[in-house]
């Protein structure tokens, strides 16, 4: 026996796609979907609106990965940064997970992932041939391997450290404040800054 429709399919398709996102399972997102449509006014229109712009502004930044509605990124045409250090982050949310911790001032290079054979993601999946030729470029004395304490996340930074072998810039990583198996984009402020400021040679 079907289960009866209670809504249109409009409505139906809302309460689908916001399933999607994560940390929106389906009962959040219906609950989520009946929230927007109470408050079609202040929430719903302005949403609808906004993500019409994101679709048309945002773009991949093509230096470094970022996300932002300019390219070159915001980031990476501030002239106050230091321009000498790299910080390597996996994901977007990484980038920005340590940019709230204002703890360094610097440029970033966003591989898109981690090496994983076993998902079939090897070093041609991600953006690492793009930070060797930023690094060999010169200029760069740090690269900073800001990749998250998995196994993939070491196995992706001990691959970088040897392509970057070659080269003058010295590598590092971020300190043990950040937990083996954690992830960036879930630690505290002060923790990413103590790991930042208390980075080693790799």
């Amino acid at each position: 026996m079907s289960s009866k429709r209670i809504a249109g399919p409009e409505i139906e398709r809302l309460i689908q796609l916001l399933a999607k996102v994560p940390g929106l399972g389906p009962r959040s997102a219906r609950r989520a979907a009946l929230h927007l449509i109470k408050k079609k006014e202040q929430l719903l229109i302005p949403l609808s609106a906004a993500m019409g712009e994101a679709v048309e502004k945002v773009k991949v930044c093509s230096t470094c990965g970022n996300i932002d509605t300019a390219d070159p990124c915001t980031v990476c045409t501030d002239p106050r940064r230091d321009g000498s250090t790299i910080i390597v982050v996996e994901d977007v949310a990484d980038l920005w997970a340590l940019e709230r911790s204002a703890a360094l001032s610097a440029r970033y290079h966003v591989l898109g992932g981690t090496l994983s054979p076993l998902d079939g993601i090897g070093p041609d999946d991600l953006t690492i041939d793009k930070l060797v030729a930023r690094v060999a470029e010169g200029g760069v004395t740090e690269v900073v391997l800001a990749v998250n304490a998995t196994v993939d996340g070491q196995t992706t930074a001990h691959y970088i450290t040897d392509r970057l072998a070659d080269f003058e810039a010295r590598v590092t990583r971020l300190a043990h404040g950040v937990p083996v198996g954690g992830e960036l984009d879930y630690l505290d402020e002060g923790t990413i800054a103590a790991a930042l400021k208390s980075r080693t040679a790799f």
